[in-house]
């Protein structure tokens, strides 16, 4: 990077989806409340000068990519956040850094929980 060469962090927080990953036939049947955060690390000089959409890391499009993932059903959070972040990084190459944390809420753990979360860096 050169001096011109500007980063920043870019969060996409509390993305909330239904889904269906467990290990228990009946998460994969009934389904759960998941909630997933993404903050990326990226290159902003150009779309900053530029103030164009095709310049930048465009949010609705790695919204999708979260989306297609969590629908896919996994039995592991640990594997829908691994799959999350490796293609974010296929799909974006923008990207310099990225966290990818996946929550699942009121998890059937036989007691009083918010949520489980994976929390995953690269």
């Amino acid at each position: 990077m050169s001096y011109l060469d500007q980063t920043a962090i870019i969060e996409l927080e509390k993305m909330d989806f239904y889904a269906y990953h467990g290990c228990y036939k009946e998460e994969q049947v009934v389904g759960n409340k998941f909630v997933v955060n993404i903050t990326l690390e990226t290159n902003i000089s150009t779309p900053a000068a530029s103030d164009k959409i095709q310049d930048a890391l465009n949010y609705v499009e790695v919204y999708n990519v979260v989306k297609e993932e969590m629908m896919k059903t996994s039995h592991l959070l640990e594997h829908v956040t691994k799959r999350i972040i490796d293609r974010l990084f296929r799909d974006f190459p923008a990207i310099i850094h990225a966290t990818v944390k996946v929550s699942k809420m009121n998890p059937p753990m036989g007691g009083q929980m918010k949520a489980v979360s994976v929390l995953l860096k690269r």
